[in-house]
């Protein structure tokens, strides 16, 4: 029968260990370097070494998150950063790039990868690459449908967010960050820009909102579902959270799992909601979109109601079965809108008194955001492991101590007893004393042979021996550094000088290749796109379920058409069709290693280089199949949700939106359907202007863009005539 896993975030020491304290089977961490949350404290080597120990001995495993990704000059103290982290015993390293992936399990196949959810694994085919190129797991994309996450089960082991914050944009596809803060999610370095305040042209929207901003996943009893489904490991979400989140994140889920009475899980979910709490939970996208899934209102931590405001004697008194204590803290919500904070003064009657600089009024929400009891609950408790001890104790014998399969015998042999022999209650609280080890020990055999006599100096001394080779052997990785081996520098030969364009329409574009881009998928194909003298592809975004990917690939092989894909999956589905594959932006290619991986695909004929590198970063990366990003539109998200709240009823069904920020910056935003289903593209404010990499073909994208013609722009000063605004993007610069 599987085994599921409760895994738990450990952005610092303090997290990793109220993590352990609390019940999680699995922690993982960010080293100090390649860490997809550069701004969690991450761990160093002594840090990390001590965790392993003690991680290992409680029966945890530890995986190490290397998911950013990796530029040409990074390459070699990437690969030698994992060899050392493998070699000091993690049982697992968490990578982005699945070429790059693929590259390290062919040179060191012993090495136990797992495929980040960066990755935007989403489907059967992107599992089954997964599983082709090495990796033992995957840990979907959190917009997977449930539909598809039980037939990726059957294929690889299954990791599954089901706890904790969720990106707005689909996995690894965020550049917002990176293109409006010049700090690149992808890097480990997201600035969170969707966590501001945003208005959209829509009735009902124009006012500013936290627009872009979800609400906290917790999916809950839906986790029984998941493990029925046959998802082996469940994943809390929360490397930049407190101790306290983690504790009571790990406790609530293993609580759900242990089948606990109602009256327990409420507790549980309750000091989960107070420890955090972003728009009162959404259950996530793998079983549907709910009304709780935007949290337009609040954008921070919202904790839990206890009450509401009334105004009594100038004081504000809250009825409630909640009893603070010094400490609490507490968000004021007005209409569903946060006005502030107070803080706890003194209990009365059947409720508190509040104070607050605020003024506040009769029927404000209160909710309680620090509760310093239940905070204290989350980190109670201890948690040991049990071991079961063998003793055999005999005169004129040595003795023998047991346990785990480590088995000690004494350097002194037994006398007999002159006056006091040696006793069972004797042996058995000495080794009961396991110092600082987190076990509680039981007796499985205590057998005293005769009337003995040990010193207490000499069974002392047995005992410690005892839990040294027991805690060697426990705590010691059967890992071993692999040697490095110096990696080749691929050249990529030839120059591409072909132009290829991303539109929805290709009435008057010229250009060599055409990527026809829908707004309603599985349609008819357009006339302009059909009968034009270039070649097609068509585009395949990020988010597609195994079905849907099928029918897209059919499709093209039917019409004799190339596919242009965002999704690793599209490896997959290529060669298993037939179909010759343009290697989109979206696979964020960085490096040549990864680049040589991919093209020794026969299927693959074009690829992109990552939109986030500058053109000196792109040196030694392209050849006759390279593309780059010239100018037009930049997509800077992929939202596979309605940002609009399913309101399908009510809904103006325009194909074009604007979203504008606090500082008047508009961003365009597209709709399309797959299937009926509304997904969304979010474009940058400015415009894409620039001349290219040297030897790479230009890449043009103006699905956006209502003026065709900039298609045909052939030089920086047409290119910044056909636009209001323009940027040279990260041609100079790239991002950190």
């Amino acid at each position: 029968m599987q085994t599921t896993e409760i895994l738990a975030p450990a952005g610092n020491t303090e997290c990793a260990y109220a993590a352990l304290q609390s019940g999680a089977d699995a922690l993982y961490l960010g080293y100090s370097a390649f860490s997809a949350r550069a701004g969690a404290e991450n761990f160093n080597d002594d840090a990390l070494s001590s965790l392993l120990k003690d991680a290992h001995i409680l029966g945890a495993k530890v995986y190490v998150a290397m998911n950013t990704l990796v530029k040409e000059s990074e390459r070699e103290e990437f690969l030698r950063t994992l060899l050392k982290l493998w070699g000091m015993g993690v049982d697992a390293i968490i990578l982005q790039d699945i070429f790059l992936g693929k590259y390290v399990h062919d040179n060191y196949p012993e090495i136990v990868l797992h495929v980040s959810t960066q990755a935007g694994v989403c489907s059967v085919a992107g599992a089954r690459l997964a599983k082709d190129y090495g990796f033992s797991r995957v840990i979907l994309a959190r917009e997977t449908p449930f539909r598809e996450i039980e037939k990726i089960a059957k294929i690889i082991e299954t990791e599954v967010f089901v706890q904790g914050a969720l990106c707005t944009c689909f996995s690894g596809q965020c550049y917002f960050s990176s293109f409006v803060g010049g700090q690149s999610g992808n890097r480990g370095r997201c600035k969170q820009p969707c966590r501001k305040r945003y208005s959209y042209d829509r009735v009902g929207m124009t006012e500013q909102a936290y627009a872009l901003s979800l609400s906290d996943l917790c999916v809950g009893e839906e986790i029984k579902k998941l493990a029925t489904a046959g998802v082996c490991s469940f994943k809390i979400e929360g490397r930049m959270r407190r101790k306290e989140y983690v504790a009571a994140a790990v406790k609530y889920y293993r609580a759900l799992l242990g089948g606990v009475e109602e009256k327990e899980k409420a507790q549980k979910l309750s000091d989960l909601k107070r420890a955090y709490n972003r728009g009162n939970y959404t259950r996530g996208l793998a079983f549907g979109q709910d009304k709780r899934f935007l949290s337009r209102a609040v954008q921070g931590h919202l904790g839990e109601k206890v009450g509401v405001v009334k105004v009594v004697g100038g004081k504000y008194f809250v009825e409630s079965v909640f009893r603070p204590s010094k400490g609490d803290g507490f968000k004021i919500l007005r209409e569903g809108q946060e006005v502030g904070g107070a803080f706890y003064e003194s209990t009365q009657g059947r409720g508190f008194i509040l104070s607050s600089k605020l003024r506040l009024k009769n029927g404000d929400g209160v909710f309680v955001t620090t509760d310093t009891a239940a905070m204290a609950r989350s980190l109670s408790g201890e948690r040991k492991r049990l071991l079961r001890l063998s003793l055999v104790f005999a005169v004129g014998e040595r003795a023998i101590v047991s346990g785990d399969g480590v088995e000690v015998v004494s350097e002194f042999t037994i006398e007999e007893a002159k006056t006091g022999a040696l006793s069972e209650e004797e042996v058995k609280r000495c080794f009961e004393k396991v110092d600082a080890l987190p076990l509680r020990v039981e007796f499985e055999k205590l057998e005293i042979k005769g009337r003995g006599f040990v010193p207490k100096s000499a069974l002392n001394a047995f005992r410690r021996e005892f839990y040294r080779q027991w805690t060697e052997k426990t705590a010691r990785t059967k890992n071993i550094e692999p040697a490095f081996k110096s990696f080749p520098t691929p050249a990529f030969f030839g120059e591409n000088s072909k132009t290829a364009v991303i539109s929805d329409d290709f009435t008057g574009v010229k250009t060599e290749i055409a990527i026809y881009k829908p707004s309603s998928y599985f349609t008819a194909l357009p006339e302009s796109f059909l009968r034009g003298d270039f070649e097609k592809y068509v585009y395949c975004p990020p988010l597609m379920t195994d079905e849907e990917l099928c029918r897209l690939f059919s499709t093209a092989a039917e019409y004799g058409l190339g596919v242009y894909a965002d999704n690793y999956a599209a490896v997959y589905a290529a060669k298993a069709s037939g179909v010759k594959l343009f290697a989109g932006t979206g696979f964020n290619l960085t490096n040549s290693l990864s680049i040589a991986e991919l093209l020794k695909e026969s299927c693959v004929v074009y690829y992109a280089l990552s939109k986030e590198l500058s053109v000196k970063e792109s040196e030694g990366l392209t050849g006759e199949k390279a593309f780059s990003l010239t100018h037009g539109d930049i997509k800077l998200m992929d939202l596979c949700y309605c940002p609009f709240g399913k309101s399908c009823l009510s809904c103006d069904r325009r194909t074009a939106y604007t979203l504008t920020d606090e500082n008047g910056r508009a961003f365009p935003v597209r709709r399309y359907e797959v299937d009926g289903e509304c997904r969304f593209e979010v474009f940058n404010c400015a415009k894409l202007v620039g001349r290219g990499v040297p030897l790479a073909g230009r890449l043009i994208e103006v699905t956006a863009e209502k003026e065709k013609a900039a298609a045909n722009a052939t030089t920086e000063e047409q290119q910044r005539k056909s636009y209001e605004k323009y940027t040279s993007g990260h041609a100079k610069n790239g991002v950190q």
